[in-house]
């Protein structure tokens, strides 16, 4: 059973005040929409006080090009990245030679070497480690990437493996795409990165209080649901595609999507302690809360997320992991981590303090 042997996070150094992002998309969309001030309550009801990003506020105020956009994408990819993993790796205590596998998750530019490439550069890592970069995954890729490292370690037991996902969704912002998506893509998103250690059985720690075991996971894909989340790619950039029937399909869902992964292994939702949600939006938060019938407590952190730092897309749940993890776990007890992407897909991850 692989350990969770720490998790650290990193944000950009440009803040801006829910309010302030309100009056930027007042002044972009109010031509387009004449019910302007009925759009703009979806600010006010985000539960979001600040974001992060790459580029200051009036970066935004001017058109520019994908290729501009891709070249900020990379420099600040790669520095917010290994400011994460250097923060990671000093909670762990360990090196950067120490590691074995790094995988390198983001949805927000395009890189060929890609990213994790030169963050073995950045950080000092060997140049015989093993490189997994997964792209495309959106929300989910945080999860997804903390799934696959577990994984390799559960294969390779004497091995560490450093997860980094880097979203810079402020970069994507297309300034002449009027549609209601990127209005509300506007209020939501944000930009930041997050690190995680994922060790295996045969690396010897000195005898600590429990730690996060990696219990197992499970990927599911629904039919036909490719239109809910994604990017549409323009001449200008990446445009979102953000669907609002994704509460619903929470709704509708995700019960019996818990219950089918969590049964085999001998749990049930009652059983679990923590509750780690990717907060992909308050209302998202809400129909999780519904469909598994978890109280309000139980998504307080991933509120605190997203009320301090937005929906940053994979790095998110990373976030809310490394808040759990500071809070303490008992013996014994287990956490459900759950992330929601593009595909339309769910990463559901047992985790229990042993």
């Amino acid at each position: 059973m692989p350990r969770i042997e720490a998790a650290a996070t990193a944000v950009p150094e440009h803040e801006i005040t829910q309010d302030g992002s309100m009056a930027v998309a007042r002044a972009f969309f109010q031509q387009a929409f004449p019910d302007i001030d009925r759009l703009l309550s979806v600010f006010a009801n985000s539960q979001i006080r600040k974001r992060h990003f790459c580029m200051p506020l009036d970066w935004f105020q001017e058109e520019h090009g994908f290729a501009e956009k891709n070249r900020l994408y990379v420099e600040h990819a790669v520095s917010l990245g290994a400011e994460a993993a250097r923060r990671c790796l000093d909670k762990a205590g360990t090196a950067a030679a120490e590691i074995d596998c790094l995988i390198f998750v983001s949805s927000t530019g395009i890189a060929t070497p890609s990213v994790d490439a030169r963050l073995i550069n950045r950080l000092g890592l060997r140049p015989d480690i093993t490189r997994v970069p997964l792209w495309g995954l959106g929300c989910v890729g945080g999860a997804m990437g903390l799934s696959r490292a577990c994984e390799y370690a559960r294969a390779y037991p004497a091995s560490r493996v450093l997860v980094v996902a880097v979203e810079l969704c402020g970069l994507t912002f297309i300034r002449q795409d009027l549609s209601k998506s990127n209005l509300i893509a506007t209020c939501l998103f944000a930009d930041g990165a997050a690190a995680v250690l994922v060790e295996g059985d045969e690396v010897k720690r000195p005898s600590t209080p429990p730690r996060l075991r990696f219990m197992g996971a499970r990927t599911t894909t629904w039919p036909d649901t490719l239109d809910i989340m994604g990017w549409e790619l323009t001449e200008p950039g990446l445009k979102v595609i953000f669907s609002r029937d994704i509460p619903s399909l929470v709704r509708q869902s995700m019960r019996d999507n818990v219950d089918g992964f969590l049964g085999p292994l001998g749990v049930s939702v009652p059983d679990v302690q923590r509750f780690i949600f990717h907060p992909g939006g308050a209302k998202v938060l809400a129909a999780y809360r519904q469909a598994l019938g978890i109280p309000a407590e139980a998504t307080r952190l991933a509120e605190d997320v997203l009320r301090d730092f937005g929906n940053m897309s994979s790095p998110t749940v990373l976030f809310v992991l490394e808040k759990c993890m500071e809070e303490g776990w008992n013996l014994g007890e287990k956490g459900l981590l759950a992330a929601l992407g593009p595909g339309f897909s769910s990463e559901l991850i047992l985790l229990e303090a042993r």
